[in-house]
């Protein structure tokens, strides 16, 4: 099955959507993109995970991020279901998910895109899409990819924990470490010595003993 690798521009491809045609580049423009794709609509786990992705909307705008998602459902049946998610967020005002909803009913982006799962089928047999997650850069290469069974219902919380790591290490040659949070310390990157480390970073670093006595753990701040 065809699939988008770590690395991979994305296409630019065209695409029916609950706020009319859009070209995906275009759509994106300079900023950072997240894709997501649901197995259906009008189903549980689907509609917990969008009520949370608009409840986050603002989050991810601060980041200069722009959301769209994905189902093999129509654009009639997208902007039907939105007024279940958005009651759902027990938002009174019946006012539309804020970000936009592809229509892949051919299941032809989903092929493109390798986002198919072969376990999950719908009742005339068809496979649905998986929970697939890409986080797309603004030179519109792949940064992350995240792959959920229709089982499985995502964390947006850990989602938009990456996005802050993946936006802080594009600029700066550190890495973030296990559980890291906004604001803790980072790490280091092995391939920067010593007296690079410290010309880069003013407040210097700390290094971790460990019984190898290799010298490659080192915090800084970020």
């Amino acid at each position: 099955m065809p699939g988008i690798l770590l690395g991979d521009v994305l296409p630019n491809f065209e695409a029916e959507t609950t706020i009319g045609k859009i070209k995906f580049h275009e759509f994106l423009g300079n900023s950072w993109g997240i894709l997501f794709s649901h197995p259906r609509d009008f189903t549980p786990v689907c509609t917990t995970e969008l009520a949370r992705a608009a409840k986050l909307h603002d989050e991810f705008k601060k980041r200069d991020v722009k959301m769209i998602a994905l189902s093999i459902d129509s654009v009639e049946d997208h902007r039907k279901w939105s007024e279940d998610i958005m009651s759902f967020n027990q938002d009174k005002t019946c006012c539309p998910v804020p970000f936009p909803i592809i229509a892949d009913d051919k299941r032809e982006l989903s092929v493109l895109l390798g986002m198919l799962d072969p376990d999950e089928r719908d009742k005339d047999g068809m496979p649905l899409t998986a929970r697939c997650v890409f986080v797309v850069g603004p030179d519109k290469r792949l940064k992350l990819s995240i792959l959920y069974p229709a089982t499985t219902g995502r964390n947006f919380d850990e989602i938009l924990r990456v996005i802050d790591s993946l936006q802080l290490t594009a600029t700066k040659k550190v890495a973030t470490p296990v559980d890291w949070q906004p604001g803790q310390e980072v790490m280091v990157i092995p391939s920067l010595s010593d007296e690079e480390a410290n010309k880069l970073f003013p407040a210097g670093f700390t290094l971790k003993e460990v019984p190898s006595g290799k010298k490659y753990i080192r915090y800084t701040k970020p």
